[in-house]
């Protein structure tokens, strides 16, 4: 059994899996044995030996064990889902800054699709009092549903099979019109996020959103995720209000593997660690 300690480490540290999951139809969580130092909103490089290395959030963190949750789709993320227990996999980090949790009230989460996992040890975190939106393209892709049996939770599907049919921006565009909050934390498409902030900057209420990039290093030495003056694998990914007001490309444009810039709407990224090629 794994019993090990993991500290930003820039080398893999090997890990074996001790247990597997499966979350929805297109979601599987990786357990490991073990602790990591970690805040929510901080992320990990997930290496599969002879194929791949990319960037994963941690989903599941208790003070023995850690969980990463991958959505199937990808090359890199199928090979992922399909690990048994015991498999061997190369772990390093974490890296990043995550989410500033000081005490507050009236606290808002906000999660789309598989952004659902970077929030979920934030929502551990801050307790039972607090509203959670969630947003999936159906019922059945709604990440982690029943973890959270004690929260009223809001939720909202693409094709209206659970809850309010539309999009999780509607639903916080109400909730904010009865509860005035003091912090709004978002995770999901970017185009999504990028109206949480809008929905935030009108209303006058901080927010605090997790972003994707291709990321090769982890720990800002390649520059490959740059959005406008920042870093996103150091200086985020997890960025606040302030800061998103001054990134030209937040919404805007990405880079490729290549490094060629492109418009974010042909910038395929994918959560859960699956990065355009």
């Amino acid at each position: 059994m794994d019993n090990k300690n993991l500290t930003v480490e820039k080398k893999p540290v090997m890990f074996r899996v001790a247990r597997t999951k499966r979350e929805t139809p297109d979601h599987v969580t990786l357990s490991f044995n073990g602790n990591i130092q970690f805040r929510p909103g901080q992320f990990v490089m997930l290496w599969i030996p002879g194929l791949d290395e990319k960037p994963y959030t941690i989903s599941y963190h208790g003070s023995d064990f850690f969980g990463i949750t991958v959505e199937a789709k990808g090359r890199f993320s199928k090979k992922a889902a399909l690990m048994k227990e015991g498999d061997l996999l190369g772990i390093r980090g974490p890296f990043g800054n995550g989410f500033n949790t000081a005490p507050m009230d009236r606290v808002c989460v906000v999660a789309g699709g598989c952004g659902t996992a970077p929030v979920a040890p934030l929502i551990d975190m801050l307790g039972n009092d607090i509203t959670l939106i969630q947003g999936a393209r159906s019922k059945d892709l709604l990440l982690f549903r029943d973890r959270y049996p004690s929260l009223n939770g809001q939720y909202c599907t693409d094709d209206g099979s659970f809850g309010h049919k539309g999009f999780v921006t509607e639903l916080l565009e109400q909730a904010i019109s009865r509860t005035p909050f003091n912090m709004v934390y978002a995770c999901g498409p970017e185009i999504m996020m990028k109206r949480v902030f809008d929905i935030c900057e009108k209303q006058n209420i901080p927010c605090q959103v997790s972003l994707e990039r291709y990321m090769r290093c982890g720990f800002g030495a390649c520059g490959a995720c740059v959005c406008g003056a920042e870093r996103v694998c150091i200086d985020g990914p997890v960025f606040n209000s302030e800061k998103l007001r001054q990134m030209k490309d937040f919404n805007q444009s990405a880079l490729l593997k290549s490094g060629a810039e492109v418009l974010l709407s042909t910038y395929a990224s994918w959560r859960c660690g699956e990065n355009i090629a």
